[in-house]
């Protein structure tokens, strides 16, 4: 279990945890700068990196309510999509500024969870599931029946982002783009992190273990969730409105089943509960989505599924677990 006990008996004890775990080490340092490496190594891939950091964005989101408070959800692409549009029809309708575009789209996801929390902390389990995935189905419904608003399935056109700070363009090969978003990723990932390391996600770690435990010790557990929500509703509504901007194009694909499976399995991949386990698991499904779709466009999810069934089976903590465990392991 995470130290919820150490907190509630020894809060001298629980601080340090928390100052420890919010030290950079030399190893995510060297990763952040590794981040770079695309601009100089694959110029080529640039506007696949930058659907790599939106996608990490994401599942950072997810993650926040998934790994940490152990909220599991099958339509977190409904905030995902409401982002997206959000950005998008304004642009559409005269206003393209990316960066209020941005907290525009937050603002909207994030009152659309804020209000959807309400009915997530009521339920738990199975119940939760079918809920969050009956949102989402909804949701994309109710954008593809709205055609004269969202495009329906040709999607919402005419999206014209302006340059950033009115000085960068967005250009043909993606340097803007992957410099845009991986800022956006950056400051994103700053924020969660931040959260996770206090004394509020060690809270959400103790309602992930025992939510019943939690108004043992004081906790409004349900405040907590709500809370959590709210900023993964936000967070997810950014990394949407990332990519209207980034590509001037939003399709009902941004609201469908799909992009919120294939958020969960990234999370599986990379190991839930450690943010950069999301970023990892983003970049290796993305990265083997483009290499096993060149080689056979129509059964690269064979290959998927069998990846993920191998660290499942062999690393149930993810790939970024299975790593940290050999590192103890060698350890004197």
């Amino acid at each position: 279990m995470v130290d919820t006990t150490l907190a509630r008996h020894h809060p001298d004890g629980a601080h340090t945890w928390l100052k420890r775990q919010s030290r950079w080490s030399v190893f995510e340092i060297a990763f952040w700068l590794a981040t770079l490496l695309p601009f100089f190594l694959f110029p080529t891939y640039l506007t696949l990196a930058s659907q790599i950091a939106i996608a990490a964005l994401f599942a950072i989101s997810v993650d926040l309510i998934l790994g940490y408070a152990g909220i599991v959800t099958l339509g977190h692409a409904m905030f995902f999509g409401l982002g997206a549009y959000s950005a998008g029809l304004i642009s559409v309708h005269g206003w393209g500024e990316p960066l209020t575009g941005l907290a525009f789209a937050a603002a909207f996801a994030g009152l659309v969870g804020f209000i959807v929390s309400f009915l997530i902390v009521r339920v738990q389990h199975l119940a939760l599931i079918m809920i969050t995935l009956g949102l989402g189905l909804l949701t994309y419904e109710l954008a593809n029946a709205l055609t004269w608003l969202t495009g329906g399935t040709d999607g919402l056109r005419g999206i014209r982002t302006w340059p950033i700070f009115n000085q960068f363009r967005f250009d043909l090969w993606g340097y803007t783009a992957y410099s845009y978003a991986l800022a956006v990723l950056f400051l994103g990932f700053l924020a969660s992190r931040r959260i996770v390391n206090s004394s509020f996600g060690l809270a959400l770690r103790g309602i992930r273990e025992n939510v019943r435990r939690m108004p043992a010790i004081g906790s409004d557990h349900r405040r907590h969730l709500q809370t959590i929500y709210t900023i993964s509703a936000a967070i997810a509504g950014i990394a949407g409105a990332l990519l209207a901007q980034t590509t001037n194009v939003v399709a009902l694909d941004a609201l469908s089943f799909n992009r919120s499976a294939d958020v969960v399995v990234m999370l599986i991949l990379g190991g839930t509960g450690r943010l950069y386990g999301a970023i990892l698991g983003s970049i290796i499904f993305l990265v083997a989505r483009d290499q096993l779709a060149g080689v056979n466009p129509q059964y690269w999810y064979f290959w998927i599924g069998l990846l993920l069934m191998f660290v499942v089976l062999f690393m149930p903590k993810g790939i970024l677990g299975g790593l940290a465990r050999l590192v103890v392991r060698r350890e004197p």
